[in-house]
């Protein structure tokens, strides 16, 4: 097994070799090249450090650890290199969260001393499309949410982030942190949704953007009106804007148990590439 020592916190002047890892795998490390190309590598900015792992000198895989440890390209020899770091470092993170086989094997270090987790979501498929699909007609009534309307849509944020990780947003500091994540994606014009008498009924974001890839997440109905059709025509106008006016390609990862949002993205044109695993605590 290889020391630590080949492994160090990247500086911000190593950006250009960060960007150059991140777009090996441009699906799969949308999440963190985007907080990347709008942040840098300043660890204040980025909201966490940026691991390298180096091979005769050159950069060969990253590892965010932020508020999630996220491996990047990681073989085998860097994701022992940087579980070795996390351990000594001590968990920071509310989750592990990435491609499957190198989270599986950092999770496989790290639970002897961290564990154990909250959940363990092993296998969740990774799904993209880079093409709208013709036979489903987007929600006419999905649009764009405004900056001002953060208070319209944020119990719909809380409901859906409680369904789906199991505890609130608004645990611990009171929702701060959660907060201002959502004012970002309402900022930066990546929030969507459909509105009924004042109240959201299906919401998604485009969650990361690079000019590769992007990502959407917190895709929700409220449950008086699931089972009507909105998800999959709410899905198709997010697709619409994702891929006319943010990247050539869409992804998601969605829980492997999840049938019935795993028929809906196939409906509208999403399809199985890989797989994500993501440890919670």
């Amino acid at each position: 097994m290889l020391t630590t020592t080949n492994t160090r916190v990247l500086e911000p002047d190593e950006l250009a070799d960060a960007l150059a890892v991140l777009r090996r795998e441009p699906v799969n490390n949308a999440f963190v090249a985007s907080r990347v190309y709008a942040s840098g590598l300043d660890p204040w900015r980025l909201g966490g450090e940026m691991w390298g792992w180096f091979h005769r000198g050159s950069l060969k895989s990253l590892c965010y650890a932020g508020a999630n440890l996220v491996p990047i390209c990681a073989g085998p020899e860097a994701v022992y290199a940087f579980a070795e770091r996390a351990r000594r470092q001590g968990r920071r993170c509310s989750s592990l969260v990435g491609p499957a086989d190198p989270t599986a094997a950092l999770w496989a270090y790290l639970e002897p001393h961290w564990g154990p987790a909250r959940d363990v979501r092993s296998r969740q498929p990774l799904m993209v499309t880079d093409t709208l699909a013709t036979d489903v007609a987007p929600d006419p009534w999905v649009r764009r949410l405004r900056k001002d309307e953060m208070d319209l849509v944020m119990p719909a944020s809380v409901a859906m982030f409680t369904e789906e990780v199991g505890v609130s947003p608004l645990a611990g500091d009171g929702g701060l942190v959660y907060q201002a994540r959502v004012a970002e994606l309402l900022g930066a014009g990546r929030a969507f949704a459909r509105v009924e008498d004042g109240k959201v009924v299906f919401k998604a974001e485009i969650g990361a953007a690079t000019p590769h890839a992007c990502q959407i997440q917190g895709v929700w109905v409220a449950p008086e009106y699931r089972g009507q059709g909105l998800a999959k025509t709410g899905m198709a106008a997010v697709l619409r804007f994702a891929l006319n006016e943010i990247a050539p390609v869409a992804s998601l990862y969605v829980n492997d148990y999840n049938l019935p949002a795993r028929s809906v993205y196939r409906a509208v044109g999403f399809r199985d590439v890989g797989a994500f695993m993501s440890v919670l605590f």
